[in-house]
């Protein structure tokens, strides 16, 4: 059983490179939330689990109602709230502790937000720390380092052996350089994930969207590789007659063909079918239990993000399960990852299907982009010297190693550590 009976959290403030823009905002730096739990009956063992705060893409309403550093610090006060509402409680495993306390939790968001309409992605949001916390504490009970002994039997079916090459997918936010676009594709990158939904009203948001996707693909026709594109609305689009004369548009710059997915066009409570779109469409920040995945399926998606560093490896778990009992392909995708948070998702992705049209399994990651201080970082890892921490050749290559121990996931982090001590 898993049971907890004290607790040490801290917040550490990172840097960007530049601001980070989406959903017709952007904010400058990643708030890590950081919780060591004590755990009973374990001679004073203590487990560390991170979560990284993304207010803008969980919840714009809160983002846009407070100043970032606003959002962020309301997010972290949530996300300690958490781990007190489930201190003192034996649990049989991390998804019981998860399904017991999320709505205790979320009803916590609705009183500090103000906000009864807060979404639940704010909350899962939140959850992360405490809950890869309670997948340590639980690999350490079940004495394994694997990720995949420890998914529950029943929900195994939805897994796949592993992969040694992931496709490493690079974000291009709205001021990311087409210079850097260049230099990414001239890597090894050739799916990239293109943000769309930019500032402004809906008309000028689809000007400069067009615009956006016209000056990408024109300045990547000269390069000799083939392309594919995943373009992000983060739920931007107003209605289905705006989102196709997008698609026309993509149609013109002969684009279509080379688009993969289209996530998340339209705002969670728009229940808008997209059955007419000419490309797949995924679903990422509207599904928050397996009810919206069966929700969005009857829409028409046909494919599912998965975020363990962004909405609990618990979640992501259940819903992958949930994704394979109706044939829809998952992938990974990133919330600004530190290196530490990206090794969760690495070890998720690397066990999912391959996915359709590929011929091989992919994770979006944008750390390394973003991250002003990304070397430091890395040399935080409990492996910083493995070969699996950087992509090469536009893949992430995992190795017997990485496999022995899933990235290193369930090790002691000593930066970490050492920021929520029980010794000081």
């Amino acid at each position: 059983m898993l049971r907890f009976n004290d607790y040490r959290f801290a917040v550490e403030r990172q840097p960007l490179v530049r601001p980070f823009h989406f959903k017709g905002g952007y904010f400058t730096e990643k708030w890590i939330n950081v919780v060591s739990l004590s755990l009973e009956g374990s001679a004073g063992r203590t487990v560390t689990g991170l979560g990284g705060n993304a207010v803008l893409w969980s919840d714009p309403a809160v983002f846009r109602e407070w100043s970032e550093y606003g959002g962020n610090s309301l997010m972290s006060l949530l996300a300690e709230r958490a781990v007190q509402i489930a201190e003192g409680t034996s649990y049989a495993d991390p998804i019981e502790a998860f399904e017991s306390i999320r709505g205790s939790v979320h009803e916590y968001a609705r009183r500090i937000t103000g906000r009864f309409d807060v979404t639940a992605t704010f909350t899962l949001n939140a959850l992360v720390a405490l809950d890869l916390a309670l997948w340590k504490a639980y690999a350490f009970d079940q004495g394994s380092e694997r990720l995949f002994d420890l998914i529950p039997e029943s929900m195994r079916q939805a897994f796949a052996d592993r992969a040694d090459t992931l496709a490493r997918v690079p974000l291009i936010s709205y001021n990311v350089p087409v210079a850097e676009l260049v230099s990414l594709v001239r890597q090894g990158h050739h799916i990239l994930k293109v943000k769309l939904g930019q500032s402004g009203s809906t008309s000028e948001m689809l000007e400069k969207d067009i615009r956006r996707l016209e000056e990408l693909h024109r300045s990547l026709e000269r390069e000799d590789v083939p392309i594919r594109y995943y373009l992000d609305a983060n739920g931007r689009y107003p209605d289905i007659e705006t989102l196709m004369r997008l698609m026309d548009a993509a149609e013109k710059l002969d684009m279509i063909s080379k688009i993969i997915i289209l996530e998340e066009p339209f705002a969670y409570e728009k229940k808008i079918a997209v059955d007419r779109i000419p490309v797949r469409v995924a679903a990422d920040e509207s599904l928050h239990d397996v009810s919206d995945l069966k929700e969005r399926i009857d829409l028409g998606y046909r494919a599912l993000a998965l975020k363990p560093a962004g909405k609990t490896l618990s979640l992501s778990l259940l819903m992958a399960a949930e994704a394979a009992e109706s044939d829809i392909p998952c992938f990974v995708a990133d919330s600004a990852c530190v290196p530490m948070l990206l090794e969760w998702n690495l070890a998720l992705a690397a066990h999912l299907p391959d996915f359709p049209g590929l011929g091989m399994r992919m994770i979006e990651s944008n750390g390394a982009q973003n991250y002003a201080n990304w070397d430091t970082l890395v040399s935080e890892h409990p492996v910083p010297s493995a070969n699996w921490l950087e992509s090469r050749g536009g893949l992430f290559c995992l190795d017997r190693d990485f496999f022995a121990c899933s990235g290193g996931i369930f090790r002691q982090a000593g930066h970490y550590e050492e920021l929520v001590s029980f010794s000081t």
